[in-house]
């Protein structure tokens, strides 16, 4: 299972998931990316589960990446315990994940076998997920901030020359 190898503080605050990813929303490393639609807490094991089927699916080709990682501990009371005495321990991690981060992404297949793979991969995950390209991205990118997306360059028209 994923976790931190040390913390500052052992018990955290729950937070907040309000609002969009604003980091991890891009496919840096792979082709093929899996996006996230709602905000949830993905607990290590959750992430761990969908690691495998990903990986059996592809059968040694290709390479999965995981781009979150469970930092935040949650604390849970035993059952049938009474009110007080202080926060309960620690229970397990979770990565907080909002909507339009990249949760996991693969190359070095082809697309058929991506989306089958990751298709198995989000059915082990609690929250509704898609499967994107790069190409995808890049191209929602390009239409929701037009202003913050590099320009694309068109060549100049060549003259062609007349041939006698």
């Amino acid at each position: 299972m994923l976790m931190p190898k040390r913390v500052k503080h052992r018990k955290m605050h729950r937070g907040r998931m309000k609002g969009k990813a604003t980091q991890g929303n891009r496919i840096s490393f792979g082709e093929f990316g899996i996006v996230a639609l709602e905000p949830a807490w993905i607990t290590s094991r959750q992430i761990e589960a969908g690691r495998i089927a990903m990986t059996r699916h592809i059968k040694r080709g290709g390479k999965v990446w995981i781009r979150i990682f469970p930092d935040k501990s949650y604390t849970k009371k035993p059952l049938e315990t009474r009110m007080g005495k202080g926060k309960a321990p620690v229970e397990g991690w979770v990565a907080v994940v909002k909507p339009g981060r990249v949760l996991f992404e693969m190359s070095g297949v082809s697309v058929e076998v991506a989306k089958e793979a990751m298709r198995l991969a989000i059915f082990k995950l609690p929250i509704k997920c898609k499967f994107v390209t790069k190409a995808d991205l890049e191209a929602l990118a390009m239409v929701v901030h037009p202003d913050q997306a590099e320009p694309i360059e068109l060549a100049e028209p060549t003259e062609e020359i007349a041939t006698e």
